[in-house]
């Protein structure tokens, strides 16, 4: 068997039933996203736009496409056309412009709001409270705009508990949205290095990478 299809298949069996799986397929070969999507993976996570845009343009046309990178407001525009979810909303600016592209393409783009959990300076999110003021009305100001739940990454560091801490945080964040709004659904929280302890905090998303594609090859 191919090794990533077997990783794949590995991680697929330990997941709970409700996780969801992003492939993080950054810096990957298209043939390797062909490879899964031919053992019958949909969903793949890209956080560069061009790079996204140019294995959109030659793979299968049913792959869910996950955006989990910083996206600047000019790159939107490259991606409405076809994006499933956009997971790193991190200001209003860019919902707004999110809204806007989706108009022009005819669609409805599902997104999550970013929260700032780590304690890094150089990780993007908003804070719990612009997330709740945004919540509070955006569905009169960005029609073509859905928020379907929340994303976070924990600081990058061996300490587990403040891992833990960090991804309970934001549980608790996601929780209190979710009593004012229902179509909160979806908490993406946990990569490669601690989506085992993101599970166990309430995640029912999760990117993972370097443990499917192996090592990545940054050019």
């Amino acid at each position: 068997m191919n090794p990533i299809i077997k990783n794949l298949h590995e991680i697929q069996n330990e997941l709970p039933e409700h996780v969801t799986l992003v492939a993080v397929s950054k810096t990957k070969p298209a043939e390797d996203i062909q490879t899964l999507y031919e053992a019958g993976h949909l969903d793949f996570g890209e956080n560069k736009v061009q790079e996204l845009v140019g294995k959109y343009d030659i793979l299968p046309k049913d792959i869910r496409w996950h955006l989990i990178g910083h996206l600047q407001k000019n790159k939107v525009k490259y991606i409405a056309p076809f994006v499933h979810l956009i997971h790193s909303v991190d200001s209003e600016e860019l919902l707004k412009e999110i809204n806007k592209q989706a108009q022009k393409n005819n669609r409805m783009i599902s997104c999550l709001l970013q929260i700032h959990i780590a304690d890094e300076e150089t990780k993007f999110g908003m804070e719990q409270e612009e997330a709740e003021d945004i919540l509070k009305n955006y569905k009169i100001h960005y029609p073509n705009v859905e928020i379907i739940g929340l994303m976070g990454m924990a600081t990058f560091t061996e300490d587990e508990t403040q891992i833990r801490n960090e991804f309970k945080y934001l549980k608790s964040v996601f929780d209190k949205f979710k009593t004012q709004n229902a179509e909160l659904k979806t908490l993406s929280m946990g990569m490669s290095g601690d989506y085992k302890i993101a599970i166990e905090e309430g995640s029912n998303m999760v990117r993972v990478g370097s443990l499917i594609f192996g090592v990545r090859n940054y050019y």
